[in-house]
């Protein structure tokens, strides 16, 4: 069983295996001309479910035969440019190769005495991130497993620098578009739910700083301490954009942390035609970024940033064995201290890899490239009779529903939506993804490939209207 550790003496069998392993991806990204089969759970489960665990194939030829039937083949592919669904990108080259790298290598970025050089390329990833937002000279960070963790952390130490211990007066205020994570921090922090606060957004899907500034008023009356506002750069249901300096002011006011949630809209920091979208960020106290969804990076990249590094203290834990507290004194760059994970994979060399081949413009001008494409496509949807597009994007994404001229049905519209939706998926012609705006079913584009073209828009438009008609004409025949 030695012969299947990696090491100098199995150098030869690593490449053989990778290699081929390598080839059989590429081929079947060469011949793949769909983004999914359309394979239904009911189909696919006994195909894994038949597969022995206790009886090992031996063979990695054998092993990728068997990949094809119970992966591959069925897998849904995010690099075809008729996957509009979710925020997943399709990845970088040089990002794959740094994937590589890290698996074989194996780093964990919490202590220098197993990362060494690791440590200091996603320091310097995080200084070049800061930068890019204009937090200042103290800012500092982490790379997290994703938008969730890293919104997470900060809210912890948002709650951290409160200035009450009282969990129960503590109050996070958020848009009603603003992601499902605020409200799950708030729960696994000991705050609940209940101490979010949603504000309202405008018709552009913007949070409505009137509002919040009435509610701030409401919280601070009522003796309750103002703990954090998130505001949101690139919802996740509509790419819209909250009003930074507007709320940068409000945050300032009121002694709230100020967080921006820019998991979406991080792609802005290199767009050299777009980042005055997010002006105001550079007043954060700490700034989510997703390098997956917009730096068209492999999952899972991503990091929390913050404005002072001397807060990332609050996730600080030493242990003798690990990183015990002398190391603070010799100047040894552990990245635990600053994270919530321990054992931590070395996600930042995929960046640095993209960086050092691409560089931020040509991270820019692919994310350009899919915010020129949304605006054609809310083009072609105004200009069709067929659906009703909710607002014009900031981002990528267009949230829109088939309407039919002669069913008046609210009800009945939604569920031609959704079935329109379903089938489409089931045909695996495309995938497109599904949301609710004000009760009621609508479909959604998310758009992050830029081989995707508005072609394959109307394409995908002309298939939905096929879906949703079929579904109305058979519930007539039906009734």
């Amino acid at each position: 069983m030695r012969s299947h550790l990696l090491n100098d003496a199995t150098a030869e069998s690593y490449r053989r295996s990778v290699t081929e392993g390598v080839e059989r991806v590429a081929a079947k990204l060469a011949a793949t001309h769909r983004p999914f089969t359309g394979v239904t759970p009911a189909e696919l489960a006994p195909v894994i479910d038949a597969v022995d665990l206790d009886r090992p194939l031996g063979d990695a030829s054998a092993a990728l035969d068997e990949l094809e039937d119970v992966y591959l083949r069925d897998a849904v592919y995010f690099h075809h440019p008729r996957y509009l669904g979710h925020l997943n990108c399709p990845v970088v080259i040089p990002a794959v190769l740094g994937e590589a790298v890290l698996s074989a290598v194996n780093s964990s970025l919490d202590t220098w005495d197993q990362s060494a050089g690791g440590t200091l390329i996603e320091r310097k990833l995080i200084d070049w991130t800061t930068g890019r937002i204009g937090l200042g000279p103290a800012a500092d960070g982490v790379f997290t497993s994703g938008g969730t963790q890293s919104n997470l952390q900060a809210m912890l130490l948002a709650r951290e620098e409160a200035k009450t211990k009282d969990l129960a007066k503590l109050r996070i205020f958020s848009s009603e578009c603003s992601h499902f994570s605020v409200q799950k921090s708030a729960t696994l922090l000991g705050l609940g739910a209940d101490a979010v606060i949603s504000i309202p957004v405008d018709r552009n899907k913007r949070m409505q700083s009137v509002v919040l500034a009435a509610e701030l008023e409401a919280c601070r009356a009522e003796g309750l301490v103002p703990m954090a506002i998130v505001a949101t750069a690139g919802t996740t249901d509509f790419g819209s954009i909250d009003p930074l300096p507007e709320i940068a002011a409000l945050a300032n006011e009121y002694g709230a942390w100020m967080h921006v949630d820019a998991a979406y809209g991080c792609g802005l920091l290199a767009s050299r035609t777009r980042r005055h979208l997010l002006d105001g960020i550079e007043r954060a106290d700490s700034v989510t970024v997703d390098y997956h969804k917009s730096f068209f990076q492999p999952v899972s990249s991503s990091a929390l940033l913050v404005r002072d590094g001397a807060t990332l203290r609050h996730a600080t834990y030493h242990a003798d064995y690990l990183n015990p507290r002398r190391t603070i004194a010799e100047q040894i760059p552990n990245q635990v201290d600053k994270s919530l994970q321990t054992t931590r994979r070395f996600d930042a060399l995929k960046l640095w890899m993209t960086l050092r081949v691409m560089g931020a413009d040509g991270i820019g001008e692919l994310f350009d490239e899919v915010c020129d494409l949304a605006r054609e496509g809310h083009a072609l949807l105004a200009a069709d009779p067929r659906y009703d597009v909710v607002v014009e994007p900031q981002l990528s994404t267009l949230v829109y529903r088939y309407v039919p001229e002669a069913v008046t049905s609210p009800a009945e519209i939604d569920r031609a939506n959704l079935y329109a939706r379903k089938a489409l998926f089931a045909s695996g012609e495309a995938v497109v993804a599904g949301t609710k705006v004000d009760g009621r079913q609508y479909l959604k584009f998310t758009l992050l490939n830029p081989e995707t073209t508005a072609a394959d828009i109307a394409a995908v438009l002309d298939l939905i209207a096929g879906h949703a008609e079929q579904y109305l004409g058979e519930t007539l025949v039906h009734a």
